[in-house]
């Protein structure tokens, strides 16, 4: 909060020189000092306002170019995100930076996954979460997201599994310390091959995330569109006692091979 300017001392004329008599203050008038006080008031008011359009205007900034918040709804990231987090996503990728295998992305439910969400409530409030969500000071729920890992990019030949149970990427296995203790890497097994500008993802907790693998019979062949990613999810913000950065795990892909070209993009 800014403090208010006290009223500017009267100007000491300096120690008297000898023969000479000092100046007398002149008396204030009456109604100089509440002038004053108005005048501070309302420099104070307007510094505030100042300030909150300011802030307003970055988190809107912020909200739109470089992060945007989520809310975890549901267990299928778990232990790497808990229901409840909120989480701050970097919209700069998949541009102008790469997206990468392992990274935590959110995207748009363009393909049906999730069931219908309820109207949104109305009331007197209503217009307030509106405001709030505008400028990205809480999440937006109104609209479909989900939140999964890239196991495989574009031209990866993705299988479940080896004979030690393991996915492979490129016939190179995973050993993937993110997943949910004691879940397997996949009950389901599958092959495929991630097509252009598509990519496969799987939740942390293998076990109760419908993800890639649920929708392989769907038209989609259960790809997602990297145009429908929102962006890298690079923090968790809230609850304290759980906030930090969320990884990437590059050391879990760092020795695929590059794709093979003699696979037909979308085969299985």
């Amino acid at each position: 909060m800014a403090q208010n300017v006290p009223d500017e001392p009267t100007r000491n004329p300096g120690p008297s020189v000898h023969g000479a008599h000092s100046a007398r203050p002149r008396a204030a008038g009456p109604g100089r000092n509440g002038k004053e006080k108005h005048r501070g008031f309302g420099g104070w008011l307007r510094e505030v306002a100042t300030i909150i359009v300011i802030a307003l205007l970055l988190s809107f900034l912020i909200k739109t170019f470089l992060f945007r918040a989520f809310y975890i709804p549901s267990g299928s990231m778990e232990e790497t995100l808990e229901i409840n987090d909120r989480i701050f996503v970097n919209l700069l990728v998949p541009e102008p930076f790469d997206l990468n295998r392992g990274d935590v992305v959110v995207f748009k439910d363009t393909q049906g996954w999730l069931p219908e969400l309820p109207p949104a409530t109305e009331g007197p409030g209503a217009w307030i979460r509106d405001a709030l969500i505008f400028v990205g000071l809480i999440p937006d729920t109104s609209e479909q997201h989900l939140v999964k890992r890239v196991i495989g990019t574009e031209g990866d030949h993705v299988v479940c599994c080896d004979a030690d149970g393991r996915i492979t990427v490129n016939g190179e296995p995973l050993n993937e310390p993110y997943i949910y203790p004691g879940a397997s890497p996949s009950d389901i097994p599958f092959d495929v091959v991630v097509p252009e500008g598509k990519v496969w993802v799987m939740g942390d907790h293998r076990n109760a995330s419908a993800d890639s693998r649920e929708h392989l019979q769907d038209a989609g062949g259960g790809f997602i569109d990297v145009e429908d990613i929102e962006g890298k999810a690079a923090v968790t913000a809230w609850p304290l006692n759980h906030a930090g950065f969320i990884g990437s795990y590059p050391e879990v892909f760092e020795n695929i091979p590059d794709p093979s070209s003699s696979l037909p993009a979308g085969s299985r």
